[in-house]
C-alpha cells in the first residue's frame, strides 16, 4: 500500500502522454480502466481503416479523441465536472440551461485540447 498522497483534485494525476498508441493505452487503463476495451476496439479499427485508405488520418484522429479523454481525465476536478455536465444534457430543462452546459463541456474540450496540441 502506498502512502503517497494523491495530489489535489485540481492537479494531474499523471503527466500528459505523448500521443502514442502505446503511452495513450497505459494513461488510459491508469486512469480509465473501464474504458480499456473501448480504446482497443477503437485502436484496431483506426488502424485497419488506415490500412485501407492507405492513410495515416484515421490513426491521427484516434489519438486526438484518446489524447483529448486522458488530458480531462488526469485531472480529476475537471473529469468529474465533465461527466456530471455530460449527466445534465440529458436532464437540462430549458433552452438556456442547456446551451450553458453545452458552453461549460466546450470550455472543457477546448482546454484538453490545448494540452494535447502543447
Amino acid at each position: 500500500m502506498s502512502t503517497a498522497p494523491y495530489p489535489p483534485a485540481d492537479q494531474p494525476l499523471i503527466p500528459m502522454p505523448a500521443l502514442t498508441p502505446n503511452a495513450l493505452r497505459d494513461a488510459v487503463r491508469r486512469l480509465v480502466p473501464s474504458r480499456e476495451g473501448e480504446f482497443r476496439a477503437e485502436l484496431e479499427q483506426a488502424s485497419t481503416w488506415a490500412v485501407e485508405q492507405s492513410s495515416l488520418t484515421p490513426l491521427r484522429l484516434f489519438t486526438i479523441k484518446w489524447g483529448t479523454v486522458v488530458a480531462i481525465e488526469r485531472i480529476s476536478s475537471r473529469a468529474a465536472r465533465f461527466h456530471d455536465l455530460e449527466y445534465r444534457t440529458s436532464t437540462a430543462s430549458t433552452r438556456d440551461e442547456a446551451h450553458a452546459i453545452s458552453a461549460e463541456l466546450r470550455a472543457i474540450l477546448l482546454e484538453a485540447e490545448r494540452e494535447i496540441t502543447a
